[in-house]
């Protein structure tokens, strides 16, 4: 029986990469009833195969793993060195690199595993990779933007997928990171989506109420998925300076200037200052910026590191993840309840 059926609420934690993602937080999740992540992104194959042992020490329900498709063709060297130049009074940098982000290596260790669900952002693996995934024992799920990128996962064998809205915190999951990428909201994005693929959907972008989860499961979403409402609880492992800034009202931009790929974070002084002309130059920019954003929130400086979050950010609770999926999903009854009463006496 598919995941999504056999989940006892329509609550997904989204996978989170960089930090906040921790075994807790997604073990949390599943014991309510919801559906939990891990993020192999940024991480050896290694770490990885901890976590996962770990998780499954807390719990033995259904889980995801996310990992990042690998990138596309190298971008401009001297575009990179330039925007490196830039950024030499900031601190310490890293040198540009082009890698995969061990793509193979956590393949493997999926496949190995016998992870149930296995989710790719970033692009849409070749069938071959899915096939892989099924012979495993896996659910594979791809992250589309649009109903061009949800043709191209159908096609490759995707059980399921995750339609992100252009609200969504963290990294854009456009196949393709060039000025023409979708900017769909998320309830547009479902709704095409939906016309064009007959695959369950699961929706994701700035979700952070039950009112939200019930309007995206109103318009036809099997479950959804939300990232920054879970970034305050206590199981993840988002730092202090980024949980102060989910907690502010300050307004949210795209930007290519930490990684050279788009993504979503509070505005501030690093982002003001570098996004213009920031090279689409992913995940080079990633290793160049590494050490400074490191470095700020070492120091605790909200200015120097990229701080992901969706546009709803200051409606994430500082509450038990466990309790916070409960709590999304009564809502969302209650919410969808309502709105059937005004139906009906209209």
């Amino acid at each position: 029986m598919p995941i999504l059926v056999r989940l006892e609420l329509p609550i997904v934690q989204a996978p989170l990469a960089g930090g906040a993602s921790t075994p807790a937080l997604a073990a949390a999740v599943c014991e309510a009833g919801g559906l939990g992540f891990l993020a192999a992104g940024y991480k050896t194959a290694d770490a990885v195969r901890a976590d996962l042992a770990t998780l499954r020490g807390l719990t033995e329900r259904p889980f995801g793993l996310n990992i990042f498709a690998p990138p596309g063709h190298a971008p401009d060297d001297e575009a990179v060195r330039a925007y490196a130049a830039r950024l030499c009074d900031e601190g310490e940098l890293g040198e540009p690199r082009h890698d995969d982000d061990g793509w193979e290596d956590k393949l493997a260790v999926a496949e190995a595993e016998r992870v149930p669900l296995v989710t790719f952002t970033f692009g849409c693996p070749e069938p071959a990779v899915f096939d892989r995934m099924h012979a495993a024992g896996a659910e594979a799920w791809v992250t589309v933007t649009s109903p061009a990128e949800a043709r191209i996962a159908r096609d490759a064998g995707a059980d399921a997928l995750v339609v992100q809205g252009v609200e969504a915190g963290g990294h854009r999951a456009v196949f393709d990171d060039d000025d023409a990428a979708s900017d769909l909201g998320v309830l547009a994005a479902l709704q095409l989506v939906a016309a064009a693929v007959d695959l369950p959907l699961v929706a994701t972008g700035g979700l952070a109420t039950g009112r939200a989860v019930a309007a995206v499961l109103a318009a036809g979403a099997a479950a959804a998925q939300l990232g920054t409402a879970f970034m305050r609880t206590p199981e993840a492992g988002t730092a202090g300076v980024h949980r102060d800034a989910l907690a502010g009202e300050a307004p949210t931009a795209l930007t290519r200037a930490f990684s050279g790929r788009t993504a979503r974070g509070v505005v501030n002084r690093f982002m003001r200052e570098h996004s213009e002309g920031a090279p689409r130059a992913y995940p080079d920019v990633h290793h160049v910026t590494a050490p400074l954003r490191a470095a700020a929130r070492e120091r605790g400086d909200a200015d120097g590191l990229h701080l992901w979050a969706g546009q709803a950010h200051a409606l994430a609770a500082e509450e038990p993840a466990g309790e916070l999926t409960r709590r999304l999903a009564a809502e969302a009854a209650a919410a969808l309840e309502e709105a059937i009463s005004r139906l009906r006496s209209g």
